[in-house]
Order: C-alpha cells, then structure tokens, then sequence
C-alpha cells in the first residue's frame, strides 16, 4: 500500500513537517515522487519509520538513528528484539517507580510503615539500571563481573542519607571541574578538589579506595567517548583535565 506525506503523518502521529525533515537529512526517502510533486511512501519506508520512531522514543538522535539504520550490517529482527528489550527494562522500571509510590501514598494515608530506605529504591534500581545500559558491559570488562556486582549491591544498600550525599557529590564535582577547567591547570586547587571529590564518590560504590583504579576510571573517561560526552557535554575537554587531575592527584597518595 502506498502513502500520500499527509496520510503518513496522520498515521503514525507526526507532522509533515517532521517527514519532509527525515527526507532532508536522509533518514527517511520517501518511494517515489508523483507527476504532481507529492511525496510517496511504500511499505518499506512505513517499516523503516516505524524503527526510526522505535529508537527516537529510546532516547536516540536522529544522526545516531540514520548512522544505525543505514548501516549495511542493520537486522531489522534484532532491532525489535533490541526494541522489546529496551521497553521491557524502561516498563520494570516504571513499574518500580509505580510500586515506590503506592508505598509512599499508603504512608501518608497510615495503612502501612515505610522505612527511609524503601522510599528510594525505586529511583535507586533505576539509575543502576540506566548505568547498566549504557556502560555495563565495558565496566564489567575492565573491573570483572564480581566487582561491579559488589558496587551495585553497596548502592542498593546505601541509606537516604548516603544515596543524598552521593547526588550531592555529583552535583559539586560538576561544578568545581567547570571552575577548575577555567584556570587551565591540573595541578591547581580547585582541580585538586575536584579530583578529591571525585575519590569520595567513588568510595560510595568501591570497598577500598585504589590510586591505581583511580587512574583506571580517569582513563576510561577520555577512552570511552560515551563518557567523554558525558563530562564534555557544557565543555570540550573537560573529561581529559578530570583524567590529568586525577593522575596527579593518584599518584600523591600512592
């Protein structure tokens, strides 16, 4: 069956205005164009809309998206595998985050206690699960499966007050590096405390501190470009000052 751009949209619950920009930038072609200048779209473009919507509602851009899907290598069957995945884990964590506030409205209407800790573990099992997502599998090849296991149950077991000062660490390491970064020098206060905050909140999830580790983490930042955008995200560069501040601040306490 074929598609006028209008019915398309209508279909799938966008604008022609997003189908003509799919087309701009070569993300969605459409079949053919009438003698009448009209866009048509046949099954294959419904089909590869549908995957384009899949993984922009899973958080993708659309340049990462056009870079998937026109990869030679693309399966479109283990994309919906990947699909029904992705949602399964997005629904357990809803649903976590359903069950933490029914707890917490039987709290305030007195049907039940609810321990300080109880009232986190759903925003808890997400962020684990998000960390495991996105950085799981090179985390566990670098620490082993066993390590990684240990600093997941130290999170899960962390009070209000801990998992409150760990937020706060990451809060006040962000800021403190973007007032480091801005004197150009790794080995200066504010860097320095940077690097020191940074050790604290790594003690949060580690048994034992470890310069040598440290190191490792530090590296892994500039290593791995998912991290690196994480911390170049306001400012380029910000991942390899933490990482030369880190190596200075290791090797003191070696």
């Amino acid at each position: 069956m074929e598609y006028t751009i209008k019915k398309l949209g209508l279909m799938a619950g966008i604008t022609t205005r997003t189908l003509r920009h799919f087309d701009e930038i070569g993300l969605l072609k459409p079949a053919k164009i009438n003698s009448s200048g009209y866009r048509i779209y046949g099954q294959k473009e419904v089909d590869q809309l549908q995957q384009i919507l899949f993984y922009r509602q899973l958080g993708f851009k659309l340049e990462r998206i056009r870079e998937i899907i026109n990869a030679p290598t693309f399966d479109e069957t283990k994309a919906l595998r990947e699909h029904r995945e992705e949602l399964v884990q997005k629904r357990e964590q809803l649903d976590l985050l359903i069950v933490n506030i029914n707890k917490t409205l039987a709290l305030k209407e007195g049907r039940i206690i609810m321990s300080d800790q109880e009232k986190f573990e759903g925003f808890k099992q997400k962020l684990l699960a998000d960390n495991e997502k996105k950085y799981g599998q090179e985390i566990r090849e670098k620490y082993s499966d066993e390590t990684v296991d240990k600093s997941n149950q130290r999170m899960q077991a962390m009070s209000q007050e801990q998992f409150a000062e760990v937020t706060r660490l990451t809060n006040e390491i962000t800021e403190t590096l973007e007032a480091a970064l801005k004197t150009g020098n790794p080995a200066g206060e504010l860097a320095q405390k940077a690097a020191d905050l940074h050790r604290q909140w790594l003690s949060y999830f580690w048994g034992k501190y470890s310069p040598e580790a440290h190191i490792g983490v530090a590296q892994m930042y500039v290593d791995d470009p998912r991290f690196t955008a994480y911390y170049d995200a306001n400012q380029p560069g910000t991942a390899e000052f933490l990482r030369e501040a880190i190596l200075i601040y290791a090797e003191s306490k070696s």
